[in-house]
């Protein structure tokens, strides 16, 4: 059985930062790509960052230059720094990933999500 479970979110103020990670454990053969989600109140979850298995990153704009996401393939392991936090990037944070188990079989997992909040 696959899992990922995050941490590192918590409550910080305005430009400030936090990083969080999510670690993937079970019978995994190979990860591909893994990224961070978001959900604020009342609000539908949406794409954050991407990162491929080789390394290529993608981020959606509001967080460019401020975000940077980044893995450890060793550790099965997936990051997100968090820069100059605005109280709009207050959400539930879920951590997704494709994972490939040790039988072979291809499924997208997520994490149960972690809290940030940004606000003085």
């Amino acid at each position: 059985q696959v899992q990922l479970v995050e941490s590192g979110g918590g409550l910080v103020q305005p430009g400030g930062s936090l990083t969080l990670s999510c670690a993937a454990s079970g019978s995994i053969f190979s990860i591909y790509n893994m990224g961070w989600y978001r959900q604020a109140p009342g609000k539908e979850r949406d794409l954050v960052a991407t990162i491929e298995r080789a390394g290529t990153t993608y981020y959606v704009d509001s967080v460019k230059g401020r975000f940077t996401i980044s893995r450890d393939n060793a550790r099965n392991t997936v990051y997100l720094q968090m820069n100059s936090l605005k109280p709009e990037d207050t959400a539930v944070y879920y951590c997704n990933a494709d994972i490939e188990n040790s039988d072979y079989v291809s499924n997208d997992y997520w994490g149960q999500g972690t809290q940030v909040t940004v606000s003085s």
